[in-house]
């Protein structure tokens, strides 16, 4: 499989958990709402500043929300 669709199931499997809007996380993150569903459906990657911003959003690694790493836990 590749990154980007580890990527974006991920992202997806976040965003529901927190069961927040595609919009309230363009908010987040503060970009348009295409983005965000470009990143969920793979046609788009966020910049490292936005990964480190959704990282930090949903309290995961970065490892884990690219697909590097099983393990959602960050390293302390």
């Amino acid at each position: 499989m590749k990154y980007k669709n580890i990527f974006s199931e991920r992202l997806v499997g976040l965003r529901k958990k927190q069961k927040i809007t595609l919009q309230t996380l363009a908010d987040i993150l503060e970009i348009k709402q295409p983005s965000v569903s470009a990143y969920e459906v793979g046609k788009a990657f966020p910049t490292a500043h936005n990964l480190i911003k959704l990282a930090l959003y949903f309290s995961v690694s970065l490892d884990y929300l690219v697909g590097l790493s099983d393990n959602p836990e960050m390293n302390k």
